[in-house]
């Protein structure tokens, strides 16, 4: 039988989630989460909730914090004002409240609010964990295992049942027959990895706010699918025109300029593969994004042959989101969708600003791939 203070946590969990699936969309378009992820939480600010507190009945009379007063009064029972700042408002203020998420549990959000389906199995999952659970006890081991529950209850049985046990003098005092140890067993089981290989175009007209929606929408996509695949994994690669790859704070915050070569960054994407993900073992997710410039048709027709040929037959799905500049003239999500329109394994997606990201989340996701 659960205990009612964890009916009522539960309850309470339940109306958190209420309050973050009202404010996902902007929550997602703000980006504010970015900057609050912690390795395995979220803080989320909430405004305007009531947060639970203890209420007396009338049966508690007496006692401490009884006497003479009203809530609110100080404890000291003076009277003395403190100073403030400023001139005094007359508008009620906005409390707000930051509870912590698990990502496990944002994600689970993300997909009842998008109405996103989990990723079908591709059986991919032949890699095996192997790692220790103690799931018995025995006789004999090292003292470090030793069970000091079950060592004393040992003796006490032993104790008793010979008559040594004293009731006014209850000292226990095993011998080595009571000794316990905890004992464990190697388990293998099968573990689905992923990785998740970002690409982007680090050109002259990608700026700030191209890079930063990126950003909002790699963690959601991080967040999905960390929670469909035990073991996920990410790389980054960036490009103007030479591509290489990187680390996440550079990935997301290099300044670079120049033109584009969209095929030296699916050329490396493939090495990449080739080198540490073999397909049969692992669930492989390219991402691509960029303005939708590239330097010529003839690199625009490499980067097609090298989709058909070395990333496509490996990959679970291919990515491309297309992010609006001032500066881009869009075309190569239209060479995308001459070339691999009726393909499913190759999903386009267009990002007009940051309300675009929901949008462009469950184009990319929403096939379950």
């Amino acid at each position: 039988m659960s205990l009612k203070i964890d009916q009522d946590h539960g309850r309470f969990r339940q109306i958190v989630r209420g309050r973050i699936r009202q404010n996902l969309r902007k929550y997602i378009s703000q980006g504010e989460l970015v900057g609050r992820k912690g390795k395995d939480l979220v803080s989320i600010p909430i405004p305007h909730i009531d947060i639970p507190r203890f209420r007396y009945g009338d049966k508690q009379r007496g006692g401490v914090g009884q006497g003479d007063g009203n809530p609110g009064d100080p404890i000291h029972g003076g009277d003395e004002k403190q100073p403030g700042q400023g001139q005094a408002g007359s508008d009620a203020g906005e409390h707000i409240l930051e509870v912590d998420v698990t990502l496990d549990e944002l994600a689970a959000i993300l997909g009842e609010e998008l109405e996103l389906p989990d990723i079908q199995d591709k059986g991919k999952n032949k890699i095996s964990n192997a790692h220790d659970r103690y799931s018995g006890i025995r006789r004999v081991g090292p003292e470090s295992l030793r069970h000091f529950k079950r060592t004393y209850r040992e003796a006490l049985k032993r104790m008793i049942a010979s008559g040594t046990f004293q009731h006014d003098k209850p000292v226990v005092v095993p011998v080595p027959d009571d000794k316990r140890y905890r004992s464990w067993k190697t388990v293998t089981e099968p573990v689905a990895n992923a990785v998740i290989i970002y690409m982007m175009d680090v050109s002259g007209s990608m700026g700030d706010e191209q890079k930063e929606i990126v950003r909002i929408e790699s963690f959601w996509i991080d967040a999905w699918l960390t929670k469909q695949y035990k073991g996920l994994e990410s790389r980054f690669i960036i490009h103007d025109a030479v591509a290489r790859e990187v680390d996440r704070d550079t990935f997301f915050h290099t300044r670079e300029s120049g033109g584009t070569m969209i095929s030296s960054a699916y050329k490396l994407c493939s090495q990449i593969i080739d080198a540490d993900y073999p397909p049969d073992e692992w669930n492989i997710y390219p991402f691509h994004f960029s303005d939708g410039d590239n330097w010529s048709m003839d690199d625009t027709l490499a980067c097609v042959d090298v989709l058909k040929n070395k990333v496509l037959p490996r990959a679970n799905m291919f990515a491309y989101g297309q992010v609006e500049s001032p500066y881009g003239s869009g075309q190569f999500i239209k060479d995308l969708r001459e070339h691999f329109g009726r393909d499913e394994r190759v999903v386009t997606s267009e990002i007009r600003d940051k309300d675009g990201i929901v949008g462009s989340i469950k184009d990319f996701l929403g096939k379950g791939k």
